[in-house]
């Protein structure tokens, strides 16, 4: 029987057939039935509709390892990664995004964005005894063969939104600097995405960089309380429930095991960053997933279960700067707007679903 044509649109192949019968069009999955030449040459198939991905960074080491796993995850199209100063400099961020999408053989454009907060010249120091001196658990070795696109990340961000009306998700996994630039720009940008995830926040735990606040909204606290009060349909995924996602060392080991290049490195990368957990919180059971989670949203939001609330953000110079609190009911009507909170995690599922994937 003649071969159906084929046309190759980037990774996805399509073919052109007699008669294609679509089921349950609105789900994520959807079923075809296809007939080529009056006879039924396949049956009912699964389709995974993709959702348009930008992922702005701070690459260093769990930033990483959310790269790997979007990458790897055919329910998401990887638009573009934008990146912020935060875990390191932004030319840092950079760099490490090109690096690891070559060793991952994408190819996705990494377009540079904010170098300084949104608001104060001053900013806290990078965090390198997290994740090594060079972001990537001292892992680095030469240069990326290719450059940052041109552009700013607040354009690019604007302008995949534009493109994309009410399809794009967009992962924001260090300070949200680059989501201030883009709203100052775009004061309409809430209403072009269809989800905004963001990792960052503690609001019913104790912060990571102080007893309040958490590092990412710690970074740029204005930023933060711009955005979160932007109107954005907006879930917060912070170390209410990330700390709940210990990656184990065995689970690393078995990277490691595979004798890959790919495997190697990146078992070497997190090994750095199991180790800092160790030295900051002994006997602890492995390192978190903070941002592969705020990752795992966009493909499967039911690995968490979330409540709506207002937020406020601390800014200024008080010792509760950066710190996410809930606005109690009586006050709601001076605070931001609501937003979903993530709470509870299915810590479990959502391991074994980036394990299946990540490398």
């Amino acid at each position: 029987m003649e071969e159906p044509r084929r046309k190759s649109y980037g990774t996805t192949a399509v073919a052109f057939f007699d008669r294609v019968q679509i089921k349950n069009l609105m789900t994520k999955r959807i079923s075809i039935q296809i007939v080529y030449n009056e006879k039924e040459c396949c049956s009912t198939v699964e389709v995974i509709m993709s959702k348009k991905l930008i992922l702005d960074v701070d690459t260093g080491i769990d930033d990483a390892l959310a790269i790997a796993y979007a990458v790897h995850s055919p329910e998401l199209e990887l638009l573009g990664i934008t990146t912020t100063f935060g875990n390191i400099s932004v030319e840092e961020a950079t760099r490490n995004s090109l690096i690891l999408l070559e060793k991952l053989g994408a190819d996705a454009p990494v377009v540079s964005g904010a170098q300084k907060p949104y608001a104060r010249e001053l900013f806290k120091p990078y965090s390198r005894h997290i994740h090594g001196e060079d972001g990537i658990g001292n892992q680095l070795k030469g240069s990326p063969s290719r450059q940052a696109a041109s552009g700013d990340a607040a354009d690019f961000i604007i302008g995949q939104a534009r493109r994309y009306e009410g399809k794009l998700t967009l992962v924001a996994v260090g300070p949200l600097t680059n989501l201030a630039i883009a709203l100052d720009r775009c004061p309409e940008l809430p209403q072009l995405l269809d989800r905004l995830i963001i990792m960052g926040g503690a609001v019913t735990v104790k912060g990571n960089v102080t007893p309040t606040a958490e590092a990412n909204i710690y970074a740029d606290p204005e930023a933060a309380a711009y955005v979160l009060g932007a109107g954005f349909p907006l879930t917060l995924v912070g170390l209410d429930v990330t700390m709940q996602t210990l990656l184990p060392q065995h689970e690393v080991d078995k990277w490691r095991e595979q004798g890959t290049e790919l495997g190697t490195f990146m078992a070497d990368m997190t090994d750095f960053y199991m180790e800092a957990y160790r030295n900051f919180r002994p006997g602890i059971a492995g390192c978190a997933l903070h941002d592969p989670l705020a990752v795992g949203l966009a493909i499967d939001s039911s690995f968490v279960e979330t409540r709506p609330m207002h937020i406020v953000v601390e800014v200024g110079d008080s010792a509760e700067v950066g710190r996410t609190r809930e606005v109690p009911g009586k006050d709601q009507a001076h605070s931001q707007t609501s937003i979903d909170v993530a709470l509870e995690v299915d810590a479990e599922r959502f391991l074994r679903h980036f394990l299946s994937r990540v490398v």
